[in-house]
């Protein structure tokens, strides 16, 4: 019964057992070579002080996989009997799985370039503005060369069908009508990406960068060559195209440095004792971390009929910062006046006179 069901799975298949069982342990073989040679590297990296080799092995282990797997197929394909058709495709298979592979190495390759050269650079400091550049310009020039690399993969992977071959040979013939066709049908999408090319070259923006986008407060969280994402202050996300930054005014608060001014209005009576103010003021931001160090100014800056006008100028390394030393001078200020001064709170004053009595009508 054994002997008979091996006879009709041969039959169905059109191979013999044995030629399975050699296929199937030459797998085996293969898997169990990729796992004890992952091991050992595992045991390497460990005693590795930068992690060189986990990083490289992280990014190159499944293609790596796939490729001993593909090598397998194409030594053991002349195992199997079939038809020239069945032949054909197989090879037509196999060719596009080593373009496949191909293009996967060498995007895994560009991002292993990528994360090695940033390495040297920490975004996460305070004085960080080389390091928000050199990520913005590669991760906008990876991502550049990552699509020339997937186009030009896919045109030589469908290059290699014969149908196809014969259509792209016809549209070359009439090469001025389809760019044509097609300037008209991308001309949105290559904009974004020429103005990807300028974001990464001209740099209006950068990775981490402060800006003020459709009158919101944010960071710049990610570039893409299509779109821009901005971190809002309240954790949401604003998507905008590249060509916004090209073609639209927005603020960056950190182009040149991520040190900012931060203002304090206080509004107070006449009386106020301004040079006692000031000294507190002084004292607050000396006793805070918040504060630079650098701008220490307080100053009338307006006069009305009801009140005066006090800005408190101070600096911070940047704006988040900022933003917290403001807080934190108004609320003291405010605390100062109300404990030490409270006649000098802002307030409207009514004078009451009494008229003459000769001043009354006749007659009252």
């Amino acid at each position: 019964m054994q002997e008979r069901i091996i006879q009709l799975f041969d039959q169905w298949t059109g191979t013999t057992t044995s030629t399975w069982i050699i296929a199937a342990s030459v797998f085996l073989f293969s898997l169990l070579v990729y796992f004890i040679f992952s091991r050992v590297l595992s045991r390497i990296w460990k005693k590795s002080p930068d992690h060189l080799i986990r990083i490289v092995w992280h990014k190159f282990r499944k293609p790596v996989l796939v490729v001993i797997l593909l090598f397998d197929f194409i030594i053991l394909k002349e195992l199997f009997s079939s038809g020239e058709k069945a032949s054909s495709g197989i090879n037509q298979f196999i060719t596009v799985a080593i373009i496949f592979c191909i293009t996967w190495i060498l995007i895994r390759s560009i991002n292993l370039a990528r994360e090695l050269i940033l390495r040297q650079y920490d975004i996460t400091q305070e004085n960080n503005l080389k390091a928000r550049r050199i990520f913005t310009q590669f991760r906008i020039l990876e991502r550049i060369i990552i699509f020339v690399v997937i186009l030009i993969s896919i045109a030589i992977a469908l290059m290699t069908f014969e149908g196809i071959r014969r259509i792209g040979i016809s549209i070359f013939a009439s090469a001025g009508v389809a760019g044509i066709i097609l300037g008209f049908a991308a001309q949105k999408l290559l904009g974004s990406i020429l103005a990807g090319f300028q974001i990464a070259l001209a740099q209006p923006i950068r990775i981490d960068d402060v800006v003020i986008v459709e009158n919101e407060w944010g960071w710049i969280e990610e570039i893409t060559l299509t779109y821009v994402v901005v971190k809002i202050w309240d954790k949401r996300r604003l998507i905008v195209p590249t060509t916004y930054f090209m073609e639209k005014p927005f603020q960056n608060w950190t182009r040149v440095s991520s040190d900012i001014l931060g203002t304090v209005f206080i509004y107070t009576d006449y009386q106020v004792p301004v040079d006692r103010l000031r000294t507190e003021f002084t004292q607050i931001l000396e006793n805070s971390d918040l504060w630079d160090g650098q701008t220490n100014v307080m100053q009338v800056t307006n006069a009305t009929d009801r009140s005066i006008e006090i800005r408190a100028l101070m600096s911070a390394a940047n704006s988040p910062t900022a933003w917290d030393l403001r807080v934190l001078v108004r609320e003291k200020l405010i605390s100062f006046l109300q404990k030490n001064y409270p006649g000098s709170l802002p307030r409207t004053r009514v004078e009451m006179t009494s008229r003459p009595a000769n001043n009354f009508p006749p007659g009252d």
